[in-house]
């Protein structure tokens, strides 16, 4: 550090929250930099499971100050009922150890309702496949220059001037799929009840963290989400509505790059993926099945089945590329205990020809045959394994020709959800 950046390689749920978890015991911040709560974080302390959607991981380390940026997108209501949730688990959660950017957007009602309507029956084959929480909507106002912003609840002026403005827009909008009006006086009669639960967290969180960085104080930047639902460098439009790769750490907290000092890319053993979209290497028999049984893959906020399969190889070594990723964590080795053998995605075939890339067409990522590698598996359990030297011969052999393929070293091995079952597998960050 003092600046690390730690995103996700695929399409998210690569166990994020257990690794910023993990390297927030030796840090003093932990930002927050986009999405909104559709990005869960799953974290297990002991015998205690703890479920995280806004609140930066970093909030259940003691001395540890969680923050949320600019570039994130704000559900009051869900953040006030997650702020109370870990109080009532007995958790810290007050101004000294956790703050609000003031400039960050707010998530209504209208956004949700918006998202619900686009999505059409569930049945539709033109669905992207959101958690219906009105991320994308939010966003859109966002960059409409309409949005409402946490600042603006400090003004009951300034709000009904800014909540009428939106409201008259959605109205419009609305009229389409003949859904009510919403009436401006009502949202902002919420917002205002919001208003005492949430500006006392509320700061200049730019000024805060460059204060913090030049008292040499270690900040963590924690992404949501993967690489590949990134708006402009994923499987577009399957994709979500921020950027979810290193370079968004940025803007979306308010620092410069001469702060950040490394980047961290996240990615299980293997491959998931919630919602629709290109899945080159998904597997839809037994063992797509048992990678989600065994995986217990279940999405944490939405409660849906993740799709499952082989690790891509490819689709890693290129996120890892887009965001300067200098060291890979894997997660959830263990899952891969028992199985037979084992594949890894190293290129692709399209139309007769070799790819080393995922492309970025849409029908083009659909069409793409991948080519594995195969390895065989292993019988001894690596599930909370904490050494290299007591890994299987076959999984250490599986891991290094994915530090090969990826062209990346695999610094750190998870190998349960526990929170200190890590392995320094390779050199290099996080150190």
């Amino acid at each position: 550090m003092p600046g690390m950046i730690v995103v996700g390689l695929q399409w998210g749920d690569e166990g994020k929250g257990k690794v910023v978890d993990w390297l927030a015991e030796s840090a003093d911040i932990v930002v927050r930099f986009q999405g909104g709560q559709n990005a869960g974080h799953t974290i297990v302390v002991g015998d205690e499971t703890f479920t995280l959607s806004l609140l930066p991981s970093g909030i259940l380390r003691h001395g540890t100050v969680a923050v949320l940026g600019s570039g994130v997108v704000i559900d009051p209501e869900s953040l006030i009922h997650e702020i109370r949730h870990l109080r009532d688990r007995g958790f810290r959660v007050d101004n000294t150890n956790f703050m609000i950017a003031e400039n960050a957007s707010l998530v209504l009602g209208a956004h949700k309702h918006l998202d619900i309507f686009r999505e059409g029956p569930s049945d539709s084959k033109s669905e992207i496949g959101t958690t219906l929480m009105g991320i994308g909507p939010a966003y859109e106002d966002k960059v409409g220059r309409r949005a409402v912003r946490v600042c603006d609840m400090a003004n009951p002026d300034r709000l009904d001037t800014v909540v009428k403005g939106l409201v008259r827009h959605h109205n419009k909008i609305r009229q389409g799929y003949n859904g009510l009006d919403i009436q401006a006086k009502s949202v902002h009669g919420d917002l205002l009840d919001y208003a005492p639960h949430l500006l006392p967290f509320v700061r200049p969180v730019w000024k805060f963290l460059r204060e913090s960085l030049h008292q040499n104080k270690t900040v963590l930047f924690e992404g949501a989400q993967g690489t590949f639902l990134d708006v402009e460098h994923g499987t577009y439009p399957y994709v979500t509505s921020s950027s979810t790769v290193s370079g968004s750490a940025l803007c979306g907290s308010g620092v410069g790059p001469k702060d950040i000092e490394s980047v961290v890319g996240v990615c299980k053993a293997y491959q998931t993926r919630v919602g629709n979209g290109p899945f080159p290497t998904e597997q839809l028999n037994s063992t797509g099945g048992k990678l989600r049984r065994v995986g217990v893959e279940i999405g944490t906020i939405t409660s849906r089945p993740r799709r499952c399969g082989w690790l891509d190889a490819v689709m890693v070594r290129q996120a890892c590329a887009i965001s300067g990723v200098e060291g890979v964590v894997i997660t959830k080795l263990d899952v891969l205990d028992g199985f037979d053998e084992l594949k890894v995605c190293s290129g692709y075939r399209l139309m007769g020809q070799y790819l080393d890339h995922l492309p970025s067409c849409t029908d083009a990522q659909s069409k793409v045959v991948p080519l594995y590698e195969t390895f065989p598996g292993w019988t001894q359990p690596t599930a909370g394994v904490r050494k290299k030297s007591n890994l299987p011969k076959e999984a250490r052999a599986y891991i290094d020709r994915i530090e090969e393929l990826i062209e990346c070293p695999v610094t750190l091995l998870s190998t349960s959800p526990e929170r200190n079952d890590i392995i320094r597998y390779s050199d290099g960050p996080p150190s």
